[in-house]
């Protein structure tokens, strides 16, 4: 594996593995802050820096890395295997407490209760819902006015043969493959929507969301292994008993069938059920923008913390990035302290330029102090990552 370095590094280089990494540069971590002043925030990478660096895949598939070469990189120590079946994905766009679809030929109706499938008629009906009341779901459709057509003895799915079918929602909606249902979670009260799908039909609704699909093949292959196999991670730990995943960036983003796009289809036929395994079960394939050079630990063997040479191309403009704010942004985001006067750095991660990502940060002002950790401060202040160093003017 080839990995290309800029300059000459010092010859008191670090080495891991066969990487030689120059020693991490240590930053001033104290800055006094006087009356209205400047902070300029220089940072590198964007996202939490685990697993695989979506701009480093780029970065790596444009060296002339394929797809298993970088998954491999990315997560050392996992060996290749494959997942197949279906997964369950929460909408969370459908707020609303039933489950409405537009009418659509081969539209069909099925009754989880009795264990029953039934043909939707064609009536001119421009929308079909389902509702509960008194524990009691009900289907009912929508020509001028809603009119009931039958009652289930259990939650009701649609679907249309594998072709989409429209979820309506408070905002809209989105077409779906496979089938979607009105479930209640336990501990709930309301309904929420599932779209039960094939893990590859999935996958053709997450792939171009989270990675640019005319990006090298390299690059959109290797993130659809990663989303297989975090897909089938999630599916054997699920999120709850009524899903196995969300469709929002807190676990992967999903767009269903309206998102689909014939690269990222592609990149998905061509790794078609690949997934990468640890300890023979499905790895946790965390991934995220930018690594800004170095990526985190996070908490299994694979995902490591590593210098990554093939975040910093010409095109990541998330490797090294600044943002000047005065210092009215930190106190309005943490007001308790009064008039900003010193920003102190507890601790950071070690790994890379100014010892690496903050870990722990302490604001100290007219009113007193407060200790924040890396991810509350990158939150409050909306920054792209962790790994930063201030300029206070």
């Amino acid at each position: 594996m080839r990995f290309p370095l800029a300059t000459a590094l010092a010859a008191s280089a670090l080495t891991v593995g066969s990487v030689l990494v120059a020693p991490p540069a240590q930053a001033v971590d104290r800055w006094d802050v006087p009356r209205q002043a400047t902070i300029t925030i220089k940072g590198h990478g964007y996202g939490h820096g685990r697993g695989m660096s979506q701009y480093g895949a780029e970065g790596a598939a444009r060296e002339g890395l394929g797809f298993r070469q970088i998954a491999s990189f990315y997560y050392p120590g996992t060996s290749w295997g494959r997942a197949r079946g279906r997964i369950s994905v929460l909408l969370t766009a459908d707020t609303s407490d039933d489950l409405v679809v537009r009418a659509r030929p081969g539209l069909t109706l099925r009754d989880e209760g009795a264990d029953d499938t039934f043909t939707v008629p064609e009536n001119g009906a421009v929308r079909w819902r389902v509702t509960r009341n008194d524990g009691t779901y009900r289907v009912a459709f929508h020509r001028e006015r809603w009119r009931r057509w039958r009652v289930l003895e259990g939650p009701g799915s649609f679907a249309a043969g594998g072709e989409p079918v429209r979820l309506v929602t408070p905002t809209g909606g989105g077409a779906y493959r496979g089938w979607l249902t009105t479930v209640q979670p336990p501990g709930s009260s309301g309904l929420v929507t599932v779209n039960h799908v094939s893990l590859e039909a999935y996958l053709r609704g997450v792939v171009p969301l989270e990675i640019p699909a005319s990006w090298s093949a390299a690059a959109v292959r290797a993130q659809s292994v990663a989303a297989r196999t975090y897909a089938a991670y999630e599916r054997d730990h699920p999120r709850s008993s009524a899903y196995d995943i969300c469709d929002t960036w807190s676990c992967q983003v999903y767009g269903g069938a309206g998102a689909e796009h014939q690269d990222s289809d592609a990149a998905i036929a061509a790794t078609r059920r690949l997934v990468l395994h640890h300890n023979g079960e499905p790895a946790f394939t965390q991934f995220g923008s930018s690594s800004g050079g170095w990526t985190v630990s996070g908490g299994f063997p694979y995902l490591r913390a590593q210098p990554d040479p093939y975040d910093g191309w010409s095109g990541n403009s998330n490797h090294d990035w600044s943002l000047r704010v005065t210092d009215r942004r930190f106190e309005s985001a943490f007001p308790s302290v009064g008039n900003l006067r010193r920003i102190v750095v507890v601790s950071r991660d070690g790994n890379g330029q100014w010892g690496g990502r903050v870990q722990q940060l302490r604001l100290v002002g007219s009113r007193g102090s407060v200790t924040v950790s890396g991810d509350t401060m990158r939150s409050a202040l909306g920054l792209k990552s962790t790994w930063l160093t201030f300029r206070v003017r």
